[in-house]
């Protein structure tokens, strides 16, 4: 039988609102030391709530809602510290106090390396000492709690920078005749990382393979995919896998390691030729990069191509011819282009960013600050943030226009 104590409970404060007193579940089987532990409390009006249990599995029914546990280390159904384990185990967020004999005051000890927040032992503690026990016990338990989430946030926070470390690279380039400027920016609904990546690898002295990738999604899940395709892509192209079997090989690698079949990617990657001066660009259901030369903002006729991981399909190389030794490229995700302009649907997409790219104000950005520039006007156009990742890769030669 288990029943609320008649006198050890609010005192003489009983309309107090929850956050000022603490509902205590004692878990007693001597009915003697059930009344004393309530006595004392009732002399101190000490704002306590104290309901008692008389073995674990009538606590297990009430433990819902309390703040601490004042547990007898020996039941009927438990004895010293396995009660107290199984206890542990069910009380949640609520604070353990375990109540020993005097013989028995070595093992309040050990219940604290187990886990509990304080030991009583039976006959030496008053109704202040006791009220005061309680509290401290769940003030410590309430320290321990955030003390745990703190870390939890600091190991998410480690993780996502090792990620995100993981998804923006260091190009790997060391020609002069070229310059790549780099953007990238998670949407914010995530985290601190997205499912967007690009890399940049330089193979030859007048050979430059650039990808951009944008993985369905943006948690830490799909980032981590991010990161897999990103070192899977530097592998392949490092390795000489032709160029036409590289994507394929990607996708592969996306669909052994994603966790669900809807997950998909989309892929944009060029092959600069340095030395005849054009591009091979490759499209997997990705936006066109985009072609600034001669005056001229027009993006790259290349085929769509399919999503990674729909339908396998190589996608179509196109032949792109650079006319002058002034141009610049831009690649990016679709978290650009897919925001709104002004307060309907209507969005962004390829002409309106090639749009922007034409005003007389983006002429005069620096080409190093071009990419950040775009992300601004474009979330004006928007009227705020965007909801999803972006990433950019801006390559020019020569002026760049």
């Amino acid at each position: 039988m288990s029943w609320p104590y008649p006198r050890g409970g609010l005192g003489g404060n009983p309309n107090l609102p929850p956050g000022e007193r603490l509902r205590v579940l004692l878990v007693e089987d001597d009915e003697g030391d059930a009344f004393l532990v309530g006595e004392l409390l009732a002399e101190t009006s000490s704002a306590i709530e104290l309901l008692v249990a008389t073995s674990l599995s009538e606590a297990r029914q009430r433990i819902a809602g309390v703040d601490c546990v004042l547990l007898d280390l020996g039941l009927p159904d438990a004895q010293g510290l396995d009660g107290l384990r199984r206890v542990l185990e069910m009380s949640g967020s609520a604070a353990v106090c375990v109540l020993t004999g005097r013989s028995d005051e070595h093992l309040g000890v050990v219940a604290v390396a187990e886990g509990a927040q304080d030991y009583l032992v039976k006959g030496q503690v008053d109704g202040v000492l006791l009220s005061r026990a309680l509290r401290y016990a769940v003030e410590r338990k309430r320290a321990d709690e955030n003390a745990r989430r703190l870390r939890e946030v600091e190991l998410r926070q480690a993780e996502s920078a090792r990620l995100e470390r993981g998804l923006l690279p260091q190009p790997l380039m060391s020609t002069e005749q070229i310059a790549v400027h780099t953007f990238y920016r998670p949407g914010r609904h995530a985290a601190l990382i997205g499912g967007d990546f690009y890399d940049v690898v330089q193979t030859r002295p007048d050979r430059v393979d650039l990808i951009v990738g944008d993985v369905c999604g943006h948690g830490v899940d799909e980032a981590a995919l991010g990161v897999e395709l990103r070192v899977a892509w530097r592998a392949l192209v490092l390795a000489g896998v032709p160029d036409d079997e590289v994507l394929p090989a990607l996708e592969q690698v996306l669909m052994s390691e994603r966790r669900l079949q809807e997950i998909f990617a989309t892929v944009a990657t060029v092959r600069l030729d340095l030395g005849a001066n054009r591009a091979t660009v490759r499209l997997a259901g990705h936006p066109p990069p985009v072609l600034l030369a001669g005056g001229r903002v027009e993006p790259v006729p290349a085929p769509g191509g399919l999503l990674l991981g729909v339908r396998p399909r190589r996608p179509v190389a196109f032949d792109l011819e650079f006319d002058t030794a002034d141009w610049s490229l831009l690649m990016y995700t679709d978290g650009l282009i897919e925001g709104r302009v002004g307060e309907g649907d209507e969005r962004l997409d390829v002409p309106g960013l090639t749009g922007l790219l034409a005003e007389p104000a983006s002429r005069a950005v620096p080409l190093p600050e071009l990419p950040a520039w775009l992300v601004g006007r474009a979330e004006q156009l928007n009227g705020g943030p965007f909801a999803d990742d972006v990433a950019m890769l801006l390559v020019t030669r020569g002026g760049g226009r």
